[in-house]
């Protein structure tokens, strides 16, 4: 599976047992007819070409299987919007002297996308076909990695380990679940997406290891061809720890650069050497139009102290280290900003386009913004900036998404503060997910069955005679709503169960899906009010998958979280902050074992479990969040304000709604509305 074989005839071989008595005559006297293969009549073998081929590649009639680009592009939704120094100017009615002193670049805002990068990119070939001048990626390239991590919490130095979401896990399944075949198909499709983004003078670099690297590029090869490689650059992390291995220990991933055209951009890159070596001192000379040996005044050439040396197909740049509090964000997969910097100085040029479709961590988005870091002869690092590239970047998982943007308003901050250009960027979503989940293969893709087996987990009760198609099942006073096998709970599914139960005199409802929206807590408090009908989304827990599951695993509701306005000053000068009352978290991606333990930390400290929260002071929900104020954990400062500094001044009397968003440590997000009387 995944190796290159020959295309040949697709029909399926005679069988053995067949004899030639059960072969008509004109057969027989057809092949006595048929001419000798050979020089002049060459075999249709003798002429195909070396190809890549893995299972899913064609269909059962030997057709090319193709994307259906049309069918996944998706609306996205801007759930977000991220100016930090300006939205903490406004907040202190400092807007107009941050506009005239601002070096915010308003030519451009970049996204950040929460979703599969499959419909992703498919919904940004209407606006960006063609466009994007660099593709970075780094994939999973592991069959057997674990994304099991561990998160801090509280402001001690205190761990609790994080499973993947639904999401992820499902993934991850899709990528490897026929091994290479599958992921070859993954890969293949979402490469297809980049070529159709990409200029025709952009380069794409894959980041790979030994697992996959031989497959990819012979895939890359055959999608781009041979003469579009340009480089297989090493990158050898030579400080990690070696372990107690039986053979070489694996210390360099590989990087595979290929360009979509015959033109594209590359910048020589220097780095320093680890000691001066002595050169020859070399100089343009006019008279020939050639680089000569410069010579002294007695015709003596002329040596100079070389400190720095172009760099080549080998980087050695350290991998980052678990004490590194400075750049080290605690993401299992993070890659140092100077490798992504390089690659982006190498490959593009000031306000150029990048993409990353596996953003991780945020990295390479770090990178492209302006930070870079450089090495003196101690080996430290030193951060500076340069001119910023636009960026886009996408990612599945939820714990990518808060990460990637604590650090980027990071970034933002120093920027400004530096007096230096900044952009702005914003966070979306899509609107739904087509897959084809475990759910699928196990229970042939009947809703209808998944969620009699969702509801006996729930120990709630299946109506067959239910008032709505909406409607599903019974617990207690209130009913319950199964979201479709392949579907994620949306903002619209949600209105229509809403008034699916008013309409019935329910007030209440359980709604039971695999994923949720991000930011759906403030389409529920606004459904509430508008409809009587109090929501209430639970996820359904991973264990209900498990073969021979019997007992119901715990089905924990969204996270609870309670805020009310602080108010000082006079009538004429009042100021608004808020204060968090009350915060408990879901724990719906913490592992089994651990859940009953941190169930009772929970209770008991809820807090602790926060990593961010944010305010937008003058919500509407029509519009995305305004980030006004935020305060963050980070892995060198682990304190947290509960109550925040902004002194957010409104503009004059009267009733206003301020929304309060908070990312737990799982970076799963929950949002309320609070009412504002000035």
């Amino acid at each position: 599976m995944g190796r290159p074989c020959l295309q040949g005839n697709r029909q399926p071989p005679a069988q053995s047992s067949i004899i030639v008595n059960q072969i008509t005559e004109s057969r027989v006297q057809a092949r006595m007819s048929e001419k000798i293969y050979g020089p002049a009549n060459p075999h249709p073998l003798s002429q195909l070409r070396t190809e890549l081929v893995w299972e899913g590649k064609y269909d059962e009639y030997g057709n090319r299987r193709e994307i259906d680009i049309a069918g996944l592009s998706m609306p996205m939704q801007k759930i977000e919007t991220i100016d930090q120094p300006r939205s903490e100017a406004a907040a202190k009615g400092q807007l107009a002297m941050f506009e005239r002193q601002a070096k915010r670049m308003d030519d451009f805002r970049n996204r950040l996308i929460w979703g599969d990068n499959k419909p992703v990119m498919a919904s940004l070939l209407k606006e960006f076909k063609g466009s994007v001048d660099l593709i970075y990626i780094d994939p999973p390239f592991d069959v057997g990695e674990d994304f099991t991590m561990d998160v801090p919490i509280g402001d001690q130095k205190e761990t609790v380990k994080k499973d993947q979401s639904t999401l992820e896990m499902v993934a991850y399944q899709d990528m490897w679940g026929k091994d290479v075949d599958s992921y070859l198909h993954t890969m293949f499709e979402r490469l297809t997406l980049m070529l159709e983004l990409l200029s025709d003078d952009g380069s794409i670099v894959v980041h790979c290891d030994w697992h996959v690297n031989f497959q990819l590029r012979s895939l890359l090869n055959q999608m781009l061809g041979v003469d579009r490689f340009k480089n297989e650059i090493v990158w050898y992390y030579y400080n990690k720890m070696q372990g107690n291995v039986n053979r070489f220990a694996a210390n360099h991933d590989t990087l595979l650069w290929y360009t979509k055209g015959r033109q594209y951009h590359f910048y020589k890159q220097q780095e320093q050497r680890e000691e001066a070596v002595q050169q020859l001192k070399r100089v343009w000379d006019k008279d020939s139009g050639k680089v000569v040996n410069a010579k002294d005044e007695e015709g003596g050439v002329i040596y100079i102290e070389a400190t720095e040396k172009t760099v080549d197909d080998v980087w050695r740049i350290p991998m980052l280290q678990p004490a590194d509090l400075t750049e080290n964000v605690g993401y299992a997969t993070q890659k140092p900003v100077e490798l992504a910097g390089r690659i982006i100085d190498a490959l593009t040029k000031p306000d150029d386009l990048i993409l990353d479709a596996f953003a991780g961590s945020g990295t390479t988005l770090v990178a492209a913004e302006g930070l870079r870091t450089e090495r003196d002869k101690k080996n430290k690092k030193t951060f500076y900036t340069v001119p910023a590239r636009r960026w886009i970047g996408c990612d599945l998982g939820r714990f990518s998404i808060h990460t990637t943007r604590k650090r980027l308003i990071d970034l933002q901050r120093q920027l400004h503060n530096e007096g230096k250009p900044y952009r702005a960027f914003d966070v979306h979503n899509l609107g739904r997910y087509e897959r084809q989940w475990w759910q699928q293969a196990s229970l042939k893709g009947a809703d209808e069955e998944h969620r009699r087996v969702v509801l006996e987990f729930f120990q709630a009760e299946q109506l067959s005679n239910a008032p709505s198609p909406l409607i599903h099942g019974r617990k207690g006073r209130a009913f319950c709503h199964v979201a479709s096998i392949d579907s994620m709970f949306s903002r619209d599914q949600a209105r229509a169960v809403a008034k699916a139960v008013a309409a019935t005199g329910g007030q209440e409802c359980y709604c039971l899906a695999w994923e949720f929206e991000m930011d759906l807590r403030l389409t529920l408090s606004a459904l509430e009010q508008e409809t009587g009908v109090k929501l209430k989304p639970i996820p359904i827990p991973r264990e209900i998958m498990e073969r021979n599951r019997k007992s119901p695993p715990p089905f924990l509701e969204m996270a609870v979280l309670e805020a009310e306005p602080v108010y000082r000053g006079g009538k004429t000068n009042r100021t608004v902050d808020i204060k968090l009352t009350k915060f408990l978290p879901s724990l719906a991606e913490v592992p089994t074992k651990e859940l009953e333990a941190l169930k009772e930390r929970a209770v008991k400290s809820g807090f602790d479990f926060i990593d961010f929260w944010a305010i937008d002071f003058d919500w509407h929900p029509e519009k995305p969040f305004n980030h006004h104020w935020q305060d963050y954990r980070t892995r060198k400062d682990r304190s947290l304000k509960t109550v925040s500094e902004a002194g957010h001044k409104y503009p004059g009397p009267g009733k206003y709604t301020a929304c309060v968003k908070v990312v737990d440590v799982f970076g799963c997000d929950t949002s309320i509305t609070v009412e504002v009387t000035i």
